[in-house]
């Protein structure tokens, strides 16, 4: 069909919290996960349409819709759901935090793995909950998930870890071994998964995503799995996401909390939702091709133009943790946004001397912003 995505899209002025971070300032910003691409065409004809009618009244959930998502994982993933196991929300880090609430008492131990995404290092305070954490092994070149740490982190009154597959900000996709290992240790322990599998429909390598929900009944029962159309599509800011809960005991009571706390889904959120999942494959493909070709430049570059930085292969996602280290510059951050490249810094992630950065823009764009960072590094 041929999407292009070398279009560089001005989104300065925009309401952009990505672009108005550093407005007025020549700095190009490559941190929060939002990509510089248009939403695909059928999504936005979609949009348009929903705006013609001109009536924006309270929705409701369409059994089309949760029809659509029903297909979608059947088809993707060989997982047969019931609707009625879909629960609805305006966004992942909601999800994140109502789990929290949820599932723990107050001053419960929520465990998670680090460095990862900050809500989840964050949802567990704001609550008045513990947060316990255990770091990520690094060997032969590869991010691993170390079962001895999640031991040593995990304490009897630890009620629910909250985990992240594919990883941001590794990009690791986590075998269905690796993801079972920490399902039967949750089960061991009496510990609810709840599982983040937003980035599920963004892996480069030829790997298969298996959602831990479906390696077996037993861990389905136990997993709350949380997946979106908003990162694979470029729609974050119409707020949609949704729950998979096939225990009837803990979705009853996951609904409960959001009584009154979670705001109804939007009209425009709902119909961009359904055109992604329905026809919005060819575009992904595509952006798949596209995201390739970036990380493959992205990987290159590092290893031949940065000295003193180091990056591990990138399985999925758009997103790259860099290793700054070995640079001896003390606070990266403020460095390359001097250099006119805004990165997110690895403090956020509980992974000091890291910078994430995300390559989903224009290739001129990250070819740019990467000239400007060995600019800084070699003068």
């Amino acid at each position: 069909m041929g999407f292009n995505f070398d279009t560089v899209i001005n989104r300065r002025g925009t309401d952009s919290i990505k672009w108005g971070l550093y407005e007025g300032n020549d700095i190009i910003p490559m941190w929060v996960a939002d990509m510089d691409f248009a939403s695909p065409p059928t999504v936005l004809e979609a949009i348009h349409q929903r705006v013609d009618h001109g009536i924006f009244g309270y929705p409701k959930i369409s059994k089309e819709l949760n029809t659509v998502v029903q297909n979608f994982l059947e088809q993707k993933y060989n997982w047969a759901i019931d609707p009625d196991w879909i629960v609805w929300l305006p966004g992942l880090v909601p999800a994140l935090n109502l789990a929290c609430r949820t599932f723990c008492k107050p001053h419960e131990p929520v465990l998670t793995t680090v460095p990862i995404y900050p809500p989840f290092i964050t949802a567990p305070g704001f609550s008045e909950r513990k947060l316990n954490t255990a770091p990520l092994l690094f060997e032969s070149g590869r991010w691993h998930l170390d079962l001895d740490e999640l031991k040593a982190a995990c304490t009897p009154d630890t009620r629910l870890f909250i985990a992240c597959n594919p990883y941001n900000p590794m990009g690791r996709v986590f075998t269905p071994n690796e993801m079972g290992d920490i399902a039967k240790f949750c089960l061991e322990h009496d510990i609810i998964l709840c599982s983040d599998e937003i980035h599920c429909e963004l892996i480069l390598d030829n790997i298969r995503h298996h959602p831990v929900a479906t390696l077996s009944d037993e861990i389905a029962d136990n997993t709350i799995t949380l997946m979106a159309p908003s990162k694979t599509f470029n729609i974050p800011g119409l707020c949609c996401a949704f729950a998979i809960i096939s225990n009837t005991a803990m979705r009853t009571k996951f609904l409960l909390q959001m009584r009154g706390i979670m705001p109804e889904m939007n009209n425009l959120c709902l119909v961009a939702c359904q055109a992604a999942y329905e026809h919005g494959e060819p575009w992904r493909l595509e952006l798949l091709d596209y995201l390739r070709g970036n990380r493959d430049f992205l990987e290159g570059f590092v290893a031949k133009e940065l000295p003193g930085v180091s990056l591990h292969h990138i399985e999925a996602t758009y997103l790259a943790f860099m290793d700054m280290r070995e640079t001896g510059i003390e606070e990266p951050k403020a460095f390359f946004e001097k250099a006119g490249v805004g990165l997110s810094d690895g403090l956020h992630f509980r992974g000091e001397g890291f910078m994430r950065l995300n390559f989903g823009c224009p290739h001129s764009t990250l070819k740019e912003g990467l000239s400007r960072m060995r600019k800084a590094l070699v003068g």
